[in-house]
């Protein structure tokens, strides 16, 4: 059974008397330790595939399954629930507190996990801030930390309750190339070496080019499916130059 499962999915946003089709029909499975790259123009869906994938929101219409659990009908606060247990997220802008320490920042998402003591929750987050390099910065602050040692915090912050999927939305975005390579190179290895199932939104080639399988949407639809990257770039440019 794949980790995810969407069949038939729609999202329709009302823009006052407008309605929106965000996505359209959108069916796909994700396999566990799989690492897939969203692209596309600018108001082609890849943010409402991400937010649903994510259950940060539900669909209008059809079926999402994660892990086997049918997301679509669930409520706000089981959906937060299963959230906090599968996925871990990573942002562009980081979102880090800036009065906090980087091992301070990365223990609050376990302060939402029940059973777990203030000993445990700081062991947890040490081990991942030196999974991703960062053991000699675990109390410095984010003001005092470069773009890319505050992504690696976040990735670290993403990474502390052990999801089965790292969700990240353009995590490249403020970094320079020399930065986003070596971020991505984070990402590749904890797919590789630590089976997390890896599903990221990015505008930059380069970026989705680590992935191993790439889905291009337009019109909120995925038009493309594919491993070939090759075939992948040639569907977003048929869609139109992306942003």
């Amino acid at each position: 059974m794949s980790l995810i499962k969407l069949h038939n999915v729609g999202k329709v946003y009302m823009l006052g008397e407008m309605k929106v089709e965000a996505l359209r029909e959108v069916s796909l499975g994700i396999e566990s330790r799989e690492y897939v790259a969203v692209m596309g123009p600018s108001g082609s869906g890849k943010s409402t595939l991400m937010n649903t994938l994510g259950c940060l929101d539900r669909p209008t219409s059809g079926s999402y399954l994660l892990d086997g659990k049918e997301v679509a009908k669930m409520s706000r606060d089981a959906r937060a629930n299963l959230r906090n247990r599968k996925i871990g997220f990573v942002f562009q802008n980081f979102n880090l507190l800036a009065r906090t320490s980087a091992v301070q920042n990365v223990e609050l998402p376990l302060l939402y996990t029940p059973g777990i003591s203030g000993r445990q929750r700081r062991r947890r987050a040490v081990e991942v801030l030196e999974k991703v390099g960062l053991e000699g910065r675990l109390n410095h602050h984010p003001g005092q930390l470069s773009g890319g040692e505050q992504q690696r915090v976040a990735i670290a912050r993403a990474l502390v309750n052990e999801p089965a999927i790292l969700m990240a939305d353009e995590p490249t975005g403020n970094l320079d190339s020399r930065t986003s390579k070596e971020v991505m190179g984070i990402l590749q290895k904890l797919n590789e070496e630590s089976d997390i199932t890896i599903i990221l939104v990015t505008h930059d080639q380069n970026v989705a080019r680590c992935a191993k399988r790439t889905l291009v949407l337009r019109d909120g639809r995925v038009v493309e499916d594919t491993s070939d990257f090759d075939r992948a770039i040639h569907a977003l440019h048929f869609s139109g130059e992306e942003t």
